[in-house]
């Protein structure tokens, strides 16, 4: 934490500076679209994003759009508390007469139904599926429908801002995109197919605006966003864990910083079991629980394929166990919860499980698999090259 004054302390920009250079934003740009829409993950930013743009709205100091629709992206891996709090947002801004709409992933698509069902082992770094399946995708499915609605262009607003550099106690440089004007916010016309252009109203904003609109301007005008930052820990020593929030259990983090956060704070601390997910996906992906590829593969060139024996799908073994621990983990969680009534979780519904359970008894695997294969821990002679095999050599005493 930062206590030694700076020679640019009294020309920091202040929550009203940014307030109103968001205004100018809105004014130049926004006005332009008859249709917005804002894209809603249910954190810090977008959350700041969608109270100020409803308080500007809603004050006369923007012009109102013929239509706004907030797109509430669901992955179904977000924390609880963000989750609960995120509902509870979009429940008053339907209220207030705006259009909502939560956003998920096709069924075949979502986490555990793509994992159990199919048997594609937990996301990784090198095999990294889910952000494209569980975010991009739907998400660009749901702006597609507006176009169709609309029937003319219109205006994506982002809860993007500037991440802090060398420079972070000067002001902060606003980023410049095409057609825009320095200063004026972050502006592109630049998404796919002609179907929406991009505005992020609050690029230019510090951490700190943010946590003061959360804290002391969300509430007053409606909207419960001091639960956001008590669940990020501000104000406590928390805080100085981290800042950002991902999906829970994130297998793409090498710590789950922001679960660990949350379990901190006593009304969450029912949701310890999640810490067995990470664990839990780690061993999904271990070689014996998974099938090989053994014999040669070729491309459509007639080439071998570069990544000869690699390792594939999880058995089906391995997929019942999986869910079952899952489906452990979520029993005990809303045990927890009805006993001192809190929030339910929910990893997989109903109609999830179903699905899961179909794909499994229709004997479900990965192009190019079949099932037929041996698992990854038998040992083989090695394809090194055309016609170049390596023999098995094992030592012994």
């Amino acid at each position: 934490m930062r206590t030694q004054p700076t020679l640019f302390e009294n020309s920091r920009m202040t929550l009203r500076d940014a307030i109103d250079l968001t205004v100018m934003s809105m004014q130049l740009y926004a006005e332009k679209y008859r249709h917005w829409s804002i894209s809603y993950s249910g954190g810090k930013d977008s959350s700041a994003t969608l109270a100020i743009v409803l308080h500007l709205l809603e004050s006369g100091l923007i012009n109102k759009p013929d239509s706004l629709t907030v797109l509430y992206a669901d992955t179904g891996l977000e924390l609880l508390p963000l989750h609960h709090t995120a509902i509870q947002i979009l429940t008053e801004v339907e209220k207030r007469g705006y259009r909502t709409a939560i956003v998920r992933p096709e069924l075949d698509k979502r986490f555990f139904v793509y994992m159990f069902g199919r048997g594609v082992p937990p996301p990784s770094n090198v095999f990294r599926w889910c952000t494209g399946a569980l975010k991009i995708k739907p998400m660009m499915d749901a702006l597609q429908k507006i176009r169709v609605q609309t029937g003319e262009k219109f205006l994506s607003l982002i809860g993007v801002r500037l991440g802090e550099s060398a420079a972070r106690d000067q002001r902060i440089a606003i980023a410049c995109g095409k057609d825009a004007e320095c200063g004026q916010g972050y502006y592109q016309e630049t998404t796919p197919a002609n179907v929406a252009d991009v505005l992020a109203p609050i690029v230019h904003w510090r951490t700190c605006h943010v946590w003061d609109l959360l804290q002391g301007f969300g509430p007053p005008h409606g909207l419960p966003t001091e639960q956001i930052a008590s669940i990020y820990g501000l104000g406590t020593e928390l805080e100085e864990i981290s800042s950002r929030t991902g999906c829970t259990a994130c297998n793409l983090a090498s710590r789950d910083i922001a679960l660990d956060r949350i379990l901190h704070l006593p009304d969450w601390r029912y949701l310890a079991p999640l810490k067995r997910l990470k664990p839990l996906y780690a061993e999904l992906r271990q070689p014996y629980r998974r099938l090989r590829k053994t014999k040669a593969e070729y491309n459509a060139a007639g080439n071998l394929v570069s990544n000869l024996h690699r390792l594939g799908p999880m058995t089906m073994e391995t997929r019942r166990w999986g869910l079952s621990q899952v489906l452990k983990i979520q029993d005990e969680i809303n045990k927890a919860a009805n006993g001192i009534n809190r929030p339910e979780i929910t990893l997989v519904d109903t109609e999830e499980l179903a699905r899961i359970n179909e794909l499994i008894e229709a004997n479900t695997w990965p192009d190019k698999w079949s099932g037929d294969e041996e698992t990854g821990d038998i040992l083989h002679n090695q394809i090194v090259a055309e016609g170049v095999v390596q023999p098995l050599i094992i030592s012994g005493d």
